[in-house]
């Protein structure tokens, strides 16, 4: 990607002081002194008409900071475990849309793109946008042979924007967390730079369609999906070509009845087939909104903008089939330990309150069917109860979480009896089913044996690395807290006795080879008379260490 670093770090303070008078304009100057920066504390909000809420405020400071900071007011309109519900629902107002880009500047970047005029890449395209947003927009187009396609072409000059405001934010996250503990207790910079990630995987169009086409792959033998095709010949960093999906916006219920298509149906096959991308693939596409789903008249779904996406290993997979145990068992424990593994934890976090707290969410469900359960509501619940424990998600199973809330709510729209759990417990149960058959067993067992041989064959090397670390003095330990000195103590005492077991019987092993060696000697009687007080020393040191021992494991009175 191309940037201009000299431009953006001229531009940075300029960019930093509007930043900071948005803020204090819409009331938020508090955020101001937590930056470690002096400032006015604003009195635009009390200027205006109508009176607005401090969740108003937050919603129209970001509008007015621009697609970065949408693009962030979105994504934390989705994270219950760091903010509560009148934040998220205000945020979930922001609109990622724009103004079309002029097509002469379409047209010169396609040309630099592709080598060629638009015309020779295209037998048409339309320069008027099918939508636009503030990273890129869609054009309609048709290739050489006719086929229809999509082609989205990113802003000029967005990354350098966006790179701007990314490398601002994440130095006003640094700030924060040194001027203000909230930003240090939910670590503002992990966040900050976790979104910064996230953003810029957005901006590659390679990227988004290398995972269109993995999640194509792991579709390939699925008849009820449709993922379109990458056209590579046309397809660059910053330029995009997919077929184009014709279908009904799922959304669309008129139509779908119109079409004599049941809308119970098809909400079952979207939600499976994204719990299949979530429980099964491990990779999924991460923004199931209306706008991205499509219905065909066979009942198809079709899936478009791959741009964001998440990714869980096996390990958080397991995880969520045992959320999903915990909540059909009402097992408050269990899910306790379940949110404990999910979560990054704050040291200290109380066990217990959340057991506790777990088994009160679970008590308002406790007269209600499994099929009456919104997993959805439930999710941002327990998101709710993560953030009072002060356990916050790691980045892919927020977005994970995200996307499932996302899914219930689009199979809804579709179907107002639909129950994201009729069909997620079903296949938690099949997993689960699967992950203790005697085959899963087998290939777990063969795993172990394969971790176990390698770590024998490589504890060797490791502990060469360790003392060569110790002669080098770069080996140290300074964990010493007062509460070890009784063990300190008593391994001391172990250690002393063990030294002793072994120089007793280093000291009769080698009176026995010295016997050995002297057989037929002049040396051979006195040595005997030697290995005899040496025995004797062993005997004496073995009944000491066997009384202590025994003493010491007695109850004191």
């Amino acid at each position: 990607m191309a940037t201009q670093p000299q431009v953006m770090r001229r531009d940075r303070p300029a960019r930093s002081r509007q930043i900071i008078e948005i803020l204090a304009r819409n009331g938020l100057g508090f955020l101001i002194g937590a930056l470690g920066r002096e400032g006015r504390s604003a009195s635009g909000a009390s200027q205006r008409a109508k009176p607005v809420t401090g969740p108003e405020r937050v919603r129209i400071a970001i509008e007015e900071l621009g697609p970065t900071f949408i693009k962030l007011g979105q994504i934390l309109s989705t994270r219950g475990d760091l903010l509560p519900e009148g934040y998220r629902a205000e945020l979930a107002k922001l609109q990622d849309a724009a103004q079309p880009v002029p097509a002469e500047q379409v047209a010169s970047v396609l040309a630099e793109e592709l080598g060629c005029p638009v015309e020779e890449a295209f037998l048409s395209f339309e320069m008027t946008p099918l939508a636009a947003a503030s990273i890129g927009q869609a054009h309609a187009a048709t290739l050489a042979d006719g086929t229809e396609v999509v082609v989205k072409v990113r802003r000029p000059g967005v990354v350098e924007q966006i790179e701007e405001d990314l490398h601002i934010l994440v130095d006003l996250a640094v700030k924060a967390s040194r001027h203000w503990e909230v930003a240090r207790f939910y670590d503002l910079l992990a966040i900050a730079q976790e979104f910064a990630q996230t953003l810029r995987s957005e901006l590659d169009y390679l990227s988004e369609a290398s995972n269109l086409e993995r999640i194509a792959d792991n579709f390939a033998e699925e008849p009820d999906i449709h993922i379109p095709k990458v056209f590579w010949e046309t397809t660059t960093s910053r330029v995009l070509t997919i077929e184009r999906i014709r279908g009904i916006k799922i959304s669309d219920v008129a139509s779908l009845d119109a079409a004599g298509l049941n809308r119970s149906e098809v909400a079952h096959r979207a939600a499976r087939l994204l719990l299949t991308m979530i429980l099964e693939h491990g990779f999924f596409h991460a923004d199931p909104h209306a706008g991205n789903v499509f219905v065909e008249p066979s009942g198809r779904i079709g899936l478009i903008d791959f741009g964001m996406v998440g990714e869980v290993d096996s390990t958080a997979r397991d995880l969520l089939v045992r959320l999903v145990v915990a909540i059909v068992r009402k097992d408050a424990g269990l899910l306790a330990d379940v949110m404990l593994e999910l979560g990054v934890a704050q040291p200290h976090v109380d066990r217990n309150a959340l057991r506790r707290d777990m088994q009160r969410l679970l008590a308002r469900y406790s007269d209600r069917k499994l099929g009456e359960v919104k997993l959805g509501l439930m999710l941002s619940e327990l998101l709710d109860v993560l953030r009072w424990h002060h356990l916050r998600l790691a980045p892919d199973l927020a977005l994970l979480v995200k996307t499932i809330v996302m899914g219930e709510g689009l199979g809804a729209e579709v179907d107002p009896t639909f129950n994201l759990m009729d069909v997620y417990a079903p296949m938690a149960e099949d997993l689960m089913r699967q992950r203790f058959s005697q085959g899963e067993w087998l290939k777990q067992l063969l795993l172990a044996s394969v971790d176990s041989l390698q770590m024998g064959l490589e504890l060797p090397r490791q502990v060469h690395r360790i003392l060569g670390d110790i002669e080098r003095g770069g080996f140290e330990v300074s964990v010493q807290p007062s509460s070890f000195t009784p063990y300190l103590s008593q391994m001391e005492l172990l250690i002393n006795r063990v030294v002793i077991a072994v120089l007793a019987a280093a000291l009769a092993i080698t009176a026995a080879l010295l016997i050995v060696a002297t057989r037929g000697t002049p040396w051979e009687v006195p040595l005997g008379l030697l290995l005899l007080a040496d025995l004797a020393g062993v005997g004496i040191f073995g009944m000491t260490a066997v009384t202590q021992l025994w003493r010491s494991r007695r109850p004191k009175s």
